[in-house]
């Protein structure tokens, strides 16, 4: 980089050594708290570069407004949240963090699944209030994960690691995307099925798609009301690919079993909205990435993004089409 050090602003708190690393060539600007930051649009008016982290919208209009940046690192997956076409249109390059993830975020799913299918969070605060005085065996029955159906909506890189964990516990699997991969069905032995059937044939369904256009409330009430009654649905995706008053309208009635989510709309979740307080619903607060290693990994990926980006060399690690 020649003349004056670029100018960058990350939203939240990176490690420590990766923020080292991006001062050696950057002036940076950090967000220190975990608490969110002010609009992007007015903390990027005068950088060249921004990680951002933790969701926070950076619009065409904002961009408008950055008259000097060059390069929009995400440090996630997701990245609905940046108007990626407006930064096409714009020459500003974008990039995110795939695959380092796809491990850790499975590792949540099944871990929601198996909580769910075992009522664990019901059992642990059976205990903390003091009501285990006696062995009952008639409460706090679960479901067997074993031999049952998982239904995968949107089958990429998580949903065929969580497919491999299904493995482990003799499930049958079912999944659902755009096309056919005969390569995984046999290799982990999944069957394609459609999204009506899936619903229908299910115990667990796992809803690992993007949010689009297309998958934005893909799950309403008429795909709820195709699933078992004894069905758990869990979603690590993306909060409005279901319809959250769908869904509590689904669980109130009884029409499913169950729901673990790790994504909400809208989030953060209200902490008096009226799924949190079903005792048939677990909600984490989206920590599908949330391993040190796999956010360390994911900040100097973010930081490899965001470098390049400003010595003007191709993003290793590029939004597609980006």
């Amino acid at each position: 980089m020649v003349g004056a050090a670029p100018r960058v602003f990350i939203s939240r708190p990176i490690p420590d050594e990766v923020a080292e690393r991006i001062r050696r060539e950057c002036t940076v600007d950090m967000w220190p708290a975990s608490d969110p930051p002010p609009p992007l649009s007015e903390k990027i008016e005068d950088v060249d570069g921004v990680i951002t982290y933790g969701h926070e919208r950076l619009t065409a209009e904002a961009m408008d407004a950055a008259p000097r940046l060059r390069v929009v690192s995400v440090m996630g997956v997701g990245y609905d949240h940046v108007d990626a076409e407006a930064a096409g249109a714009r020459g500003i390059a974008v990039g995110h963090t795939p695959g380092v993830l796809d491990e850790t975020t499975a590792d949540l799913t099944f871990a929601l699944l198996m909580a769910a299918a075992r009522r664990l969070i019901p059992a642990h605060d059976h205990v903390r209030a003091g009501r285990w005085t006696l062995f009952d065996p008639n409460i706090l029955w679960g479901v067997d994960v074993h031999h049952a159906t998982l239904g995968i909506v949107g089958m990429g890189r998580i949903g065929y690691q969580v497919a491999r964990r299904a493995r482990g516990f003799d499930m049958r699997v079912l999944y659902n995307r755009r096309t056919r991969q005969p390569e995984w069905e046999r290799e982990l032995g999944v069957e394609y099925a459609g999204l009506d059937d899936l619903l229908a044939e299910s115990d667990f369904v796992s809803l690992q798609v993007p949010l689009t256009d297309e998958t934005r409330h893909m799950i309403g009430a008429e795909q709820l009301a195709r699933m078992k009654p004894t069905a758990i649905l869990i979603n690590v995706a993306r909060g409005p690919v279901v319809d959250p008053e769908a869904l509590y309208a689904a669980l109130q009635a009884g029409e499913i079993a169950g729901a673990a989510l790790d994504v909400t709309e809208p989030e953060p979740m209200r902490p008096d909205d009226p799924l949190i307080g079903l005792e048939n619903v677990i909600v984490t607060p989206h920590v599908g990435s949330a391993t040190v290693q796999t956010r360390m990994k994911m900040a100097n990926m973010a930081a490899d993004n965001l470098l390049a980006g400003l010595r003007g060399e191709a993003l290793p690690h590029s939004v597609p089409g980006g």
